[in-house]
């Protein structure tokens, strides 16, 4: 921060010149190119880049690619639909032309620009709440977005600066990716016996516990979902995270809906897992609860489980389980498992002591890769917190004044 102080008191003492982002970069289109094609075309060794909705991307050679718009300079890619973000891409690429991408004014200004609008991406997202269901945002509210802009040499050191927070973060991150894997090993490994072990009993996950989803219930209408503190919480899909429960960015519904099925009621020592959708199999047991809580329809609850709680919880995300759920649930557009299905998996129970001593021992691993307060996930939340509290500060300039 001083090195930059000392830039600003050199170079910008009255402040910095504010620009509409349309008046500084060259906005540019992508390709109208239909999903069904984007899977049709992908190759692992496509020379070409494709941005899709959400955190689809693929790559495809470019005689592949029909009407190709192809970017072949830096620029920002403005992600405008579903998933609310921005990229900054320096090979050659295109995206759905749903979206659309900034370029122009030099790579450095660009990083800079991507940075200035990663900083302020809550704006973009607010603007796109009030525009129905799937979030969207339209061309007028980047382009009309004012910017400042500094001195070249300004834009250089902040890039730097942040260039070095988030190569940090990549590196952690790596080192962190390398431990699930070594995690996922060794509870595989605690999970696997023998088929001739008398003292394991090998039964069915519905002999274990009862699953309850909703009954007769295809979706929430806008009418079901209320803010916080105005109904219960509806876990879904997003709820689960490397296995874990998170209770963060909560959908809550009325308490005409939560006690509208009573079977779905959520509460402590049950395991809830994603039965329908794209991350079917996602699996996390409930260990707190803040206040009353119920499922979305891609969910279900076990109950009444007639075992180590956390025992079964290991055994439904070992590789094994996530196998057969994901081979019961199909390969259609919308995989779906069935109750009657995951009811029929088997499952192997050793004598509780063991279970018992599993679930110890896995619970001391899975702390090491998941548990914010401890570890690699606590250095990288502090980092990141470090990383967007000096990316604010750094991209806060006095306007100067006409």
């Amino acid at each position: 921060m001083s090195r930059i102080d000392e830039l600003i008191t050199q170079l910008c003492p009255d402040g910095v010149e504010y620009r509409r982002l349309g008046e500084v970069f060259t906005r540019i289109k992508g390709t109208p190119i239909t999903a069904a094609k984007m899977k049709e075309i992908a190759a692992e060794d496509g020379e070409i880049r494709i941005f899709a909705g959400g955190k689809t991307v693929i790559d495809a050679h470019e005689e592949d690619i029909p009407n190709a718009n192809i970017t072949r300079v830096p620029a920002v890619l403005v992600q405008s639909r579903g998933v609310i973000d921005v990229v900054f891409y320096d090979k050659p690429f295109t995206f759905k032309n749903e979206m659309w991408a900034y370029t122009g004014a030099g790579k450095l200004t660009l990083k800079y620009l991507y940075y200035v609008l990663k900083n302020n991406i809550q704006t973009f997202r607010d603007a796109a709440a009030g525009m129905g269901s799937l979030p969207q945002i339209s061309i007028p509210v980047t382009d009309n977005f004012e910017l400042p802009l500094p001195p070249l040499a300004i834009q250089e050191e902040i890039v730097r600066i942040l260039d070095t927070f988030t190569e940090l973060e990549a590196e952690l991150e790596a080192e962190l990716e390398a431990r699930r894997a070594q995690y996922a090993y060794y509870r595989d490994t605690l999970l696997t016996f023998a088929p001739d072990d008398t003292a394991v009993k090998w039964t069915t996950l519905g002999e274990v516990c009862d699953i309850k989803g909703r009954i007769g219930f295809r979706g929430y209408t806008r009418n079901d979902i209320v803010q916080e503190g105005e109904g219960a919480i509806s876990l879904s899909p997003a709820n689960i995270n490397n296995q874990v429960l998170t209770l963060e960015n909560c959908t809550y519904v009325t308490w005409a809906k939560y006690e509208e099925s009573p079977e779905i009621k959520a509460y402590v020592g049950d395991i809830v897992l994603v039965k329908t959708g794209s991350t079917v199999g996602k699996v996390a047991e409930i260990k707190e609860l803040p206040q009353e809580t119920t499922i979305n329809p891609q969910m279900v609850l076990l109950k009444d489980i007639k075992c180590c709680t956390s025992f079964l919880s290991y055994i439904l995300k070992s590789s094994y389980s996530q196998s057969e759920i994901r081979k019961r649930a199909g390969i259609g557009s919308v995989p779906n498992i069935s109750q009657s299905a995951l009811s029929d998996i088997a499952i192997p129970l050793p004598p509780l002591a063991t279970q018992r001593r599993i679930a110890e021992v896995l619970d001391k691993f899975e702390a090491l890769t998941t548990d914010l307060t401890s570890g690699l996930p606590a250095e990288i939340e502090a980092r990141r917190k470090q990383y967007e509290y000096y990316r604010d500060k750094l991209l806060t300039f006095k306007r100067e004044e006409a």
